[in-house]
């Protein structure tokens, strides 16, 4: 009997990855080739090898879930929020504090937003899992940054196609009130909007499984987010289901420590670290069950 193989994949869409001149389309209204918003090196290496590992190990891959980053470009974590005490634009990878706000370093471009830009930094930092950083706008809902890597894309559904399945898809971030960078909860939660809350229905799917593996981007802030609530909720038992596949993620750049931090973190807690090269053995001898 074929055991319960479930890949998860975070967030592989184009805007996070590092794409090649051959992979980015011309933009029809500037005749200008595409680029992604915020690339994290090695990306595209990354979702080649998961390509191929899914390509290869299709048969043993009983389900796969992928989550899709999406968001409005008018956003809290975005510049098109922010302004400036001297009017001026708000760059991207600016890190803004609750403090920063109220001393009008910086402040929300409409005036309205200040209460509840307030309540979500005030939040946010009492969390203590992060601070706002701006971001370049990215992966906007219905932009060519905001759809699947292209050989992922063909893979899974290749998959689809030889398992008559369907590859569950879980877009997250549409709430431009809250950070979003685990694809199972917000960075703070919202009583009135239940995408921003603990995705129990997806969480105990996962749990169905006999092994969750996990690919994605980025390392060092939605993959690591996700990954760390799951084994929050699964608890120090049910974290050795999961599989980081190591070779089909990368960090942000600037953010190597924080990888390197989370990695050690999971392994620590039961987490097992493995290579696409490691895990395709796993699916063939799955697949011929």
């Amino acid at each position: 009997m074929k055991r319960h193989l479930h890949l998860l994949i975070i967030d592989p869409q184009n805007d996070f990855c590092d794409l090649p001149a051959g992979y980015l389309p011309l933009d029809p209204a500037t005749r200008q080739p595409r680029a992604p918003a915020l690339p994290v090196p090695g990306a595209h290496q990354d979702m080649r090898r998961l390509a191929g590992l899914i390509n290869r190990g299709r048969s043993g891959l009983t389900a796969i879930s992928i989550t899709l980053d999406s968001h409005h470009r008018f956003d809290i974590a975005h510049p098109t929020f922010w302004i400036a005490r001297d009017g001026a634009p708000v760059a991207p990878f600016t890190q803004i504090t609750a403090a920063d706000v109220r001393a009008e370093k910086y402040l929300p471009r409409h005036p309205a937003g200040l209460p509840l830009a307030l309540n979500y930094l005030d939040k946010l930092e009492a969390a203590g899992r992060y601070r706002l950083m701006v971001w370049p706008v990215h992966c906007e809902i219905g932009s060519w940054g905001n759809n699947v890597h292209d050989d992922v894309r063909a893979a899974y559904a290749a998959w689809e196609e030889a398992s008559l399945g369907i590859v569950a898809k879980l877009a997250k971030g549409s709430n431009p009130w809250t950070e979003h960078y685990s694809a199972v909860m917000a960075e703070v939660p919202y009583a009135d909007d239940p995408d921003t809350q603990f995705n129990t229905k997806f969480v105990n799917t996962l749990a169905e499984a006999d092994q969750i593996y996990v690919a994605g981007e980025a390392g060092s802030h939605c993959v690591k987010a996700t990954v760390e609530h799951i084994v929050d909720h699964f608890g120090d038992q049910g974290a050795s289901k999961l599989v980081l596949i190591t070779d089909c993620m990368s960090p942000v750049t600037g953010f190597e420590a924080q990888y390197q931090g989370f990695l050690a973190t999971m392994r620590s807690r039961g987490v097992q670290l493995m290579q696409a090269g490691d895990v395709l053995p796993e699916l063939l001898v799955n697949a011929a069950r």
